[in-house]
């Protein structure tokens, strides 16, 4: 029997606590694994931290916990070409699945804000012949 626990009464589970930092970590990296994603897109703070060299990969995610139910959203740039309702579902999905898998944690939503459309640089269009 464990100090503190009373005769008859179940140990105590112990409980695990995901930082938010570490779930959109997990949802960056998923977002990015699908294709038509060119990468996530941040705020002005995101910005910032660029210029100062503090570059987060989650910088593109905001994360909501409440009751081991998460709310995500999640701002990309896409490349530009593709079927964004379709890139935006795949990432919605995957992203989910992805979290859920590894953390064990419910997710509810999963919010999908296009910032903006990557272009071929012209750098890029040279190197393919075009």
């Amino acid at each position: 029997m464990q100090e503190g626990q009373a005769l008859g009464q179940a140990p105590a589970m112990p409980t695990i606590h995901i930082a938010n930092d570490v779930i959109a970590e997990i949802a960056a990296l998923a977002a990015t694994e699908v294709e038509g994603v060119k990468g996530l897109a941040g705020g002005v703070a995101s910005g910032l931290n660029d210029m100062l060299g503090r570059r987060s990969q989650s910088r593109g995610v905001r994360v909501d916990v409440e009751d081991r139910q998460v709310d995500l959203a999640v701002s990309l740039t896409v490349k530009y070409g593709v079927r964004i309702p379709e890139v935006a579902q795949k990432v919605q999905e995957h992203v989910k699945a992805q979290v859920e898998r590894t953390t064990g944690l419910v997710v509810r939503t999963v919010d999908i804000h296009i910032q903006g459309v990557a272009f071929k640089t012209d750098e890029q269009a040279d190197k393919q012949g075009g």
